[in-house]
């Protein structure tokens, strides 16, 4: 419009000085556009109005059409995402809540959902963009932002987590994540993975109920591979779900109830009784009792427990 009104300057009278050059071009093309109209600027030949009227008004009309259409758009998916955001907010309850989806976020993850947790149950929060798109593409909920913020853990419903697991980058983000959600979740379970050892008493000071040293973690794994090449292998397939073996916790079944951890099928290592964990060959859990949890050495193919045709009638 601009371009037209300056090759037909002189169609147009400018009460100002009575001459259009390119600045009052666009000045009349802006004032046009937008319905404002002052009148200071005016096409006076048949030329210039026959443009107005069949070119510029067909401009005005678009220009309002493209304006109101887009606004209209903006609001109705606002409006959407406030109402979907409402509802999962409504049934957002006991869920985990992962705090970075890099390499040991979408590890730990993968291990939750190979142990039966749903993946509506797990929401992401990252502060790289890529991060929160694969996240989606996981389809799992995601919220960009830092977790350091307590409106960021908030958006993420951390006040009613069940979980909650902490893998920053950085060691000190880890301890300010940690304090943020003990503080507006006193109850939530706390796992952190931390890089530096010298860290770990700091994290537990902080609320974290449990504590990873990923750097020492790898460096044994290194040295048991170096040393003995079996051994870091079998201590990799623990760690692999999927295949192999694999490390599991389960209730103890009602047949088993009254027997020994050794005659449990499965490889028992420890036994979990009124929360603490005892090992396998400890004289306080030598007969196995209702409401104990096994720590056991499994198939990775096998079928979790609470995903068993009558495990609950198992379990009475």
């Amino acid at each position: 419009m601009v371009l037209i009104v300056a090759v037909d300057r002189d169609g147009y009278k400018d009460t100002y000085d009575g001459h259009v050059d390119l600045i009052d071009s666009i000045y009349y093309a802006t004032v046009t556009l937008t319905t404002t109209g002052y009148g200071d600027i005016t096409p006076v030949t048949p030329a210039a109005r026959l443009v107005n009227a069949f070119i510029v008004t067909p401009l005005r009309i678009s220009f309002l059409v493209v304006l109101v259409g887009t606004t209209l758009e903006v609001l109705a998916n606002e409006g959407r995402r406030i109402m979907r955001d409402s509802r999962w907010r409504k049934r957002m309850k006991d869920h985990t809540v992962v705090v970075g989806y890099g390499t040991k976020g979408r590890s730990a993850v993968q291990t939750l959902l190979s142990n039966g947790v749903k993946r509506e149950a797990i929401v992401v929060i990252d502060p790289r963009a890529q991060a929160i798109g694969d996240a989606g593409n996981d389809q799992m909920a995601a919220f960009h932002g830092d977790a350091t913020n307590r409106t960021v853990l908030r958006r993420a419903e951390v006040m009613t987590a069940r979980e909650v697991i902490v893998t920053t980058d950085r060691d000190d983000s880890a301890v300010l994540v940690t304090l943020a959600v003990r503080q507006l979740n006193p109850t939530a379970h706390i796992v952190v993975a931390v890089r530096e050892e010298d860290n770990v008493p700091l994290l537990r000071q902080s609320g974290a109920d449990a504590v990873v040293t990923s750097s020492e973690a790898v460096g044994r794994l290194l040295g048991l591979s170096a040393v003995s090449p079996n051994l870091g292998e079998v201590m990799e397939d623990l760690l692999t779900y999927g295949e192999g073996l694999e490390v599991a916790e389960r209730p103890v079944l009602g047949r088993e109830v009254g027997k020994p951890p050794s005659s449990v099928p499965d490889r028992v290592v420890s036994v979990v009784r009124d929360g603490t964990v005892y090992r396998y060959y400890d004289s306080n859990v030598s007969v196995l009792a209702a409401g104990d949890k096994l720590i056991v050495v499994r198939p990775a193919k096998e079928t979790p427990w609470a995903e068993r045709p009558g495990a609950d009638n198992e379990d009475e």
